[in-house]
């Protein structure tokens, strides 16, 4: 049938789900997102998405594990084949800024630190709990992908908020703020 489309299977509107999540969550934060502006984003209904996540948490923690899972994949990726360790690390550097032009993606990262800490105020340690361990996966396969040590991984993580926290603010290319990292840290090389 020619102009017929095809269903989604379960996965994929569940994919479709999460990253419709992603663009609200980053937007709006946890406390700010309704499940209804999802559903209305990726074109469900509500009670739908709550067949797929069974809470707005687990819908949440979903979007938090795909964005760090994609910038694991992604860190990976620039690693791979190279054999010196500050290759390793620049290249990982460089694919971070490039997805950082997804500013859902950066502003997803900012509102879970943010959300995690709102929930532990408020005595929630479950997001917490599952967003540090998320980070720590990270972390240790930079670490180990890269060949760096605890102080380099450190530092290359240090150099990573900094960047989230000048695009978020909205600091241009070519700012002089931007210098102190490097050629190409702000996405203009």
């Amino acid at each position: 049938m020619a102009g017929a489309s095809r269903r989604m299977s379960a996965d994929e509107r569940r994919e479709s789900v999460i990253r419709a999540a992603m663009v609200e969550f980053a937007e709006r934060g946890y406390n700010g997102t309704s499940t209804q502006a999802i559903a209305v984003r990726v074109g469900v209904s509500q009670p739908y998405l709550f067949r797929l996540f069974p809470s707005k948490r687990a819908l949440f923690e979903a979007t938090v594990r795909r964005s760090t899972q994609d910038i694991k994949a992604a860190f990976l990726k620039a690693a791979e084949g190279l054999d010196d360790p500050q290759d390793r690390a620049a290249a990982m550097g460089a694919a971070y800024v490039d997805l950082m032009a997804d500013r859902s993606l950066l502003l997803l990262q900012m509102q879970m630190y943010v959300s995690v800490a709102a929930a532990e105020a408020q005595g929630d340690a479950e997001v917490g709990e599952a967003a540090r361990a998320l980070w720590l996966d990270l972390w240790d396969s930079v670490r180990v992908a890269a060949g760096m040590s605890t102080e380099e991984v450190t530092e290359f993580f240090a150099h990573g908020m900094l960047i989230n926290t000048l695009l978020a603010m909205g600091f241009p290319p070519r700012h002089r703020i931007w210098e102190g990292l490097g050629a190409g840290a702000c996405g203009d090389a």
